[in-house]
């Protein structure tokens, strides 16, 4: 795992700053704290920091072709790496080390572009070909790894995080969509970046840019998969339960010591039971909880870690919170908002003590049906059926009298939220339901110069709506399914597990992501992953003979925090600072009545608005902390 960056001068004659690349490459350090290497050529720029797994001694970055004239870096791994070497050798090349980077120049040398599709992996690459004067950047199928770039007048320039891309001293101007987007999910979905002028490289693309023209090519998309039409449910079990323990094992390459996050949920406990079945030593997990016991899952971990006699390490975490607040705007470098970020900060924290590699078991949820909205979208159906006075106001009317809960089982406000948004037509009704800023709200919060820039388009569905229309083709959960895949699950998820263990120079691996298993789960038909209401039925019943009977059937619940509490208590202080009235008018972003009233209906138990109070405050604290002066608008 690596950190890479840098940049290309449209000007030929304009040399590359050894001071500038080398400024831009240590802020990545903590992604690579073991080397650094670099490549500066006339007006062409590579920088890497490297955190050493494969071919520790020998495989430094940059690396090149036998000649010289193709030179690439990576941050990731390439699982394949093996077998594509042995073909390689075959047909001529020389190899110099055993890293799995240096296919990557061979591969182009024989396929050009196109040697992207041969890789297996989770990665974001950079290779420049020097002949043809040639940067072409590459981003994994399923976007586990970042890549950031910027297209300005005079250079193009990337990174494996936003600050190596700022270290160049551009002048950054407010990306105003893209806080509408970050108020309706918490997260921004790519290609948007908080800064217009950067963006994200979006998953299974490659860029190419040469002599100053930039081109987009999108070399593999999850919707080509077709579903299947004749088939054994029992065979198509057998299928997935190898092909699990496949990718399981091919995660496990590594010549550094490695782990596992065990969350005591079915799908890391799967990926461990997996490795127990591969793998010929004592496995090591990890785990973290809470004092809180609706929200503790350790318990469940540590019935997993008996029963297949792991190695395991578990820890209660106390947040500190201003310390931990801090942390995660420093890592995310944009407002973002998932508040499971601060225990998976701690669980990285506590695993990089023990090991270099995790494996976790992200990814299941999406690919085999796993949340909760699946089974609300079935009943929406049938609330469609109930008459209009029940359906509209009754039954609205009696949910929203339900009592406000701290707990994690809230269901006073998962029947809220269904019942708001049930009429909808699906497409919108399901990205509602993941929405946590109303069209109405985000009209009372925002100040009006940023409504007017928005005009009027208030709902931020339109990352959803393109993968749902996308998708036409699938059965109405697998079109739910994808569109959370390729924008929750990669901009959301796969982005705080990548920020939050590389804060720790931990590389974590997502077997569950491996193409293969991700191309079969699409395959399969609605009937066969959810039989009426039953989330994963298909995955447990594949994995059901590994795991213990009480870890296959426990209720989803999620990797969540007690946030609606500790707004109340430990996180009070930052509530009261970041989100006063001085501060919220001063920045310029929200109406300070409109805050206030969220803090203090919060705060009396009125009404849980943890999740919108704390986007409000990681994004206040974004903005304190960037020092970032949006100009007047208007």
């Amino acid at each position: 795992m690596c950190g890479i960056t840098g940049n290309i001068y449209l000007n030929p004659e304009k040399c590359m700053e050894s001071d500038l690349l080398m400024k831009m490459c240590r802020t990545l350090t903590y992604r690579g704290p073991d080397e650094e290497g670099y490549y500066a050529k006339n007006n062409v720029g590579l920088g890497v920091r490297r955190l050493s797994i494969i071919d520790v001694d020998g495989g430094h970055q940059p690396i090149c072709n036998e000649n010289e004239t193709v030179w690439a870096i990576q941050n990731g791994e390439i699982y394949n790496f093996k077998e594509l070497t042995q073909e390689l050798i075959q047909m001529g090349h020389t190899f110099a080390t055993r890293s799995d980077t240096e296919v990557i120049v061979h591969l182009y040398e024989e396929y050009g572009i196109d040697f992207v599709k041969h890789l297996d992996g989770m990665f974001a690459i950079a290779l420049w070909d020097e002949k043809e004067k040639k940067l072409v950047l590459a981003r994994d199928r399923m976007g586990i790894k970042p890549l950031f770039y910027a297209n300005l007048d005079d250079q193009l320039l990337f990174g494996s995080e936003i600050k190596a891309i700022k270290a160049a001293g551009l002048n950054l101007t407010f990306n105003i969509e893209a806080l509408n987007y970050y108020l309706s999910l918490l997260y921004i979905p790519a290609p948007h970046t908080i800064y217009n002028e950067i963006h994200k490289l979006k998953p299974g693309h490659v860029l190419v840019f040469q002599h100053g023209k930039l081109e987009m090519q999108r070399y593999w998309s999850l919707a080509q998969v077709s579903t299947l039409e004749d088939y054994s449910v029992s065979e198509l079990q057998k299928q997935l339960r190898q092909l699990l323990l496949t990718s399981v094992e091919r995660h496990l390459v590594s010549d550094v010591p490695l782990g596992f996050f065990l969350s005591g949920g079915l799908d890391s406990s799967i990926v461990v039971a997996c490795a127990h079945e591969v793998h010929n030593s004592r496995i090591k997990t990890f785990s973290v909880g809470f004092e809180d016991p609706s929200y503790d899952e350790t318990l469940y971990a540590q019935t997993v870690a008996r029963h297949l006699n792991t190695e395991h390490t578990n820890i209660t975490i106390r947040p500190e919170f201003q310390n931990v607040v801090y942390e995660l705007a420093d890592h995310f470098e944009e407002p973002f908002a998932d508040s499971s970020a601060i225990p998976t900060y701690y669980l990285s924290e506590l695993t990089r003590k023990h090991v270099t590699v995790a494996l976790s078991g992200d990814g299941g949820d999406e690919l085999f049906a796993g949340y909760l909205t699946y089974q609300a979208d079935k009943l929406a159906r049938l609330y469609s059926r109930v008459p209009g006075i029940l359906s509209k106001r009754a039954i609205p009317w009696f949910v929203h009298q339900l009592p406000v809960s701290d707990t994690k089982i809230n269901i006073g406000f998962k029947a809220r939220r269904f019942v708001d948004q049930a009429l909808l037509e699906p497409g919108q009704r399901h990205f509602a339901w993941k929405a946590f800023f109303s069209e109405q709200l985000k009209e009372s919060l925002l100040q009006k110069p940023l409504l007017d820039c928005l005009w009027g388009n208030l709902d931020g569905y339109a990352p959803y709506k393109y993968y749902f229309d996308e998708a036409q083709h699938f059965e109405e959960i697998s079109r739910f399914q994808y569109a959370d895949t390729m924008v929750y699950l990669i901009d959301n998820n796969l982005t705080k597990v990548d920020r939050m263990s590389m804060a720790h120079s931990l590389e974590v691996r997502v077997p569950l992501l491996d193409t293969s298993v991700v191309e079969f789960a699409f395959k399969l038909p609605d009937q066969v992953k959810m039989p009426g209401m039953k989330l994963k039925h298909f995955l447990k019943e594949s994995v059901k003979d590994m795991l213990p009977e009480e870890i296959v059937n426990r209720p989803k619940k999620g990797f969540n925090v007690p946030m609606p509490r500790w707004l109340k208590e430990g996180l009070k202080p930052l509530v009261h600072h970041y989100l006063s009235s001085e501060m919220v008018s001063r920045q310029r972003y929200f109406n300070p009545h409109t805050v206030q009233h969220l803090v203090n209906t919060h705060m009396a138990g009125k009404a849980d608005y943890s999740r919108n109070l704390w986007a409000l405050l990681m994004f206040n604290v974004w903005v304190e902390k960037t020092s970032f002066e949006r100009e007047p608008i208007g």
